[in-house]
């Protein structure tokens, strides 16, 4: 039986925090499908499409990976396209609260779908992709922050 994966998220922009969750959920799990996502509160500086590309440029040759956009409630996602748990990467304690809620109101809303929660790489604990949108907006370097692809498409977005 293979396992498969749903990586939800705005991912506005990916950042290197992503994509290490995606690695190191790689070698746990035998596929991972990110789902970038619109949050009906947040002003997105990249469309869905174009954090899509973002995304699949950032995982490129990375066996095991897909991408793809999500409309609706994750949990109807996650059944579209067969994956048999969620991934949510967790940064801090507060975070653990948020994630788990929606753990267990996913788990309500959808019975037989597990949250698998990895916790963050502590090199990469500091990296939001708000901080990076604010950065970046300023003209700062976030070389540190992002994959290449990304931010190929935050020095177009800026032009810089």
């Amino acid at each position: 039986m293979t396992s498969h994966l749903l990586f939800p998220g705005t991912f506005d922009p990916p950042t290197l925090g992503h994509v290490d969750l995606v690695r190191r959920a790689l070698g746990l799990f035998d596929r991972i499908t990110v789902a970038i996502a619109e949050h009906p509160t947040k002003d997105a500086l990249f469309t869905s499409a174009e954090r899509a590309e973002l995304f699949r440029a950032s995982l490129a040759g990375l066996e095991g990976a897909n991408v793809v956009t999500l409309e609706g409630l994750v949990v109807e996602g996650c059944a579209r396209l067969e994956c048999d748990a969620i991934l949510r990467g967790v940064r801090s304690g507060s975070e653990f609260d948020y994630e788990a809620r929606m753990a267990i109101t996913n788990r309500r809303l959808t019975p037989g779908y597990e949250t698998v929660l990895l916790v963050t790489s502590p090199d990469l604990q500091h990296i939001t992709a708000t901080l990076v949108r604010q950065i970046a907006r300023m003209g700062g370097d976030v070389s540190s922050l992002v994959p290449a692809p990304v931010l190929e498409g935050l020095s177009k977005r800026f032009r810089r």
